[in-house]
């Protein structure tokens, strides 16, 4: 199989790049667009050069198979909080609790993979109990944000007929919201209850943790007729990691160091755009 090193940066330099080209052995460099680079038939053994240079610059990298195109694919799996959004909204949430600092410690432990994903959300959602259903559509209008070059990403989806499912350890409220404002294929989350219009402190059925996660790429996948290799998954923390290892490309956004550290893909630099440019 022969690989070409994809470099992305908003900041790419050509001297860097004939560098960086010379250190894997490619055969040629080629600009893509400004911000992307492709360096072809490069050696897989210049992995940890490239990677260690990369990371110097501040430049994203990736090895993909050279015949690949974003075609190539027929569904798309991603995390929802702090991936296809910059906010983690149990986080947002407990702010208007007055608690967001002993929430947002929980969850940046949980995301490490210090602490079982499903306890820990049991634990932040009941320090919400009491508080107006109302608050939910505060954080949706006022702090949600998609993650820069989201919607790029989603075009290139459509473009290519990319089924993009939405799969969170986060609720109902804003995967549904946002399937409906970005015309999404799937969503799939944990719901809050709500009694008389304040929340409960509970969580309703089954929770979406990291086993749950990989089950529902595997059964959309099926249910598709996808082989594993025509999935991309990505996501930022530890309960990703299992529907990750399911992808034929498995991509950590900004991630945690443990994503980072067995994902096939990191990107840290560029947006969710960069995972269009993967596959030019």
């Amino acid at each position: 199989m022969s690989l070409t090193l994809v470099i992305q940066s908003p900041r790419l330099d050509s001297q860097e790049l004939r560098e960086l080209a010379a250190l894997a052995g490619a055969s040629s460099f080629s600009l893509s667009t400004p911000e992307s680079a492709r360096l072809e038939q490069v050696d897989p053994a210049s992995h940890d050069a490239i990677s260690a240079c990369c990371q110097a610059l501040g430049y994203d990298f990736a090895f993909v198979d050279s015949q690949l195109k974003l075609a190539d694919f027929g569904l798309l799996v991603s995390d929802m909080d702090s991936t296809l959004i910059t906010i983690e909204c149990i986080d947002e949430i407990a702010d208007m609790q007055g608690i967001k600092a002993q929430v947002a410690a929980i969850t940046e432990r949980s995301m490490r993979g210090e602490l079982d994903f499903s306890a820990s959300l049991r634990e932040r959602v009941a320090l919400l109990a009491g508080l107006p259903e109302t608050a939910l559509e505060k954080v949706y209008s006022e702090r949600l944000q998609l993650s820069p070059g989201a919607e790029t990403l989603l075009a290139a989806c459509k473009e290519h007929a990319i089924r993009f499912m939405l799969v969170s350890g986060g609720f109902t409220f804003f995967t549904e919201r946002l399937k409906q404002q970005l015309g999404l294929d799937y969503a799939y989350a944990n719901q809050l209850e709500v009694v008389n219009g304040k929340l409960t402190g509970r969580v309703v059925g089954e929770i979406v943790d990291a086993a749950a996660k990989q089950r529902l790429l595997i059964e959309k996948r099926t249910e598709l007729g996808l082989r594993p290799e025509q999935v991309i998954a990505m996501g930022d923390g530890a309960n990703d990691l299992m529907m990750l290892g399911e992808a034929g490309v498995g991509v950590a956004y900004r991630a945690k160091p443990v994503v980072q550290a067995k994902a096939d893909v990191a990107i840290n630099v560029m947006g969710l755009d960069g995972v269009a440019r993967l596959f030019a």
